[in-house]
């Protein structure tokens, strides 16, 4: 067993192996997918919302390779590697574009090395480390990323875990503050609706039985986090409705994408 291998706790459920099983992975374990199955249970469709968000990230990073220029981008929470990950769907677009992943979760650190393979004119980079040392993050991507030119700041899904809201905004406002004018925030957040009353209690359990704990925040709350950014349309929606290919229905997973 290597070092990181025994960092990793297989006797309670934990987020990114859960959302591996609902979007088809395999690396999760008896645990994860018990948990997600009795989350699932309590409401059935919230294992669409992975693969609704892994959707979103692939439009978003499409739109901002070939729409808007960006070359870099730099990606906290990447999660396990999956199908489609940013530098893939960026470098297909663009070859030449760079990509630095940032997460904490040992599990993802074992498989990193899958995060690390992209085209020969571009470049990937992997970061261990928490969202909020941002001063960390912010130096080590620098050795990869050029902060003087756009980049594009992915956070998909991971915001959720602050849970004092300023620090959250805070943390978010001190990358965006680094970051080159014409850098883009792609951001998706789970959200607490009035038309979706199993969420909450979906969201409870989880809380009370996995790890780490995650935050619900209003449509609004999540909004609030592209203040003095200039919204691309459709604005903050679910993020299945965020310029979908074919029609379909709203998850309760927001996201956005603003230009600074």
């Amino acid at each position: 067993m290597t070092d990181i291998e025994s960092c990793i706790d297989t006797t309670r459920p934990h987020t990114a192996r859960i959302w591996n099983y609902w979007t088809g992975g395999k690396d999760n374990y008896p645990v994860d997918r018990e948990a997600g199955d009795r989350i699932r249970a309590l409401h059935p469709g919230i294992g669409e919302y992975a693969k609704a968000d892994r959707l979103f990230l692939g439009r978003a990073v499409r739109h901002l390779a070939g729409q808007e220029g960006i070359r870099q981008f730099l990606d906290i929470g990447t999660g396990l590697p999956s199908a489609d990950n940013t530098h893939e769907v960026a470098q297909r677009v663009a070859p030449d574009a760079r990509v630095v992943y940032v997460d904490n979760d040992p599990l993802v650190l074992a498989h990193a090395r899958a995060l690390l393979v992209g085209t020969p004119e571009g470049r990937t980079d992997y970061l261990d480390a928490d969202l909020r040392d941002t001063d960390t993050i912010l130096a080590a991507a620098s050795k990869t990323l050029d902060l003087s030119q756009p980049v594009g700041l992915m956070l998909l899904g991971v915001v959720i875990f602050i849970q004092d809201d300023e620090e959250s905004y805070a943390v978010v406002r001190r990358l965006l503050d680094a970051l080159a004018p014409g850098s883009h925030l792609v951001l998706s957040h789970t959200v607490t609706h009035p038309d979706m009353p199993d969420v909450d209690e979906a969201v409870a359990f989880w809380n009370e039985h996995g790890t780490p704990k995650l935050t619900q925040r209003t449509p609004a709350a999540v909004a609030r986090y592209f203040d003095g950014l200039e919204l691309l349309e459709p604005g903050v929606v679910s993020c299945s409705a965020w310029r979908p290919e074919t029609p379909v229905p709203d998850v309760a997973m927001y996201a956005g994408v603003g230009r600074k």
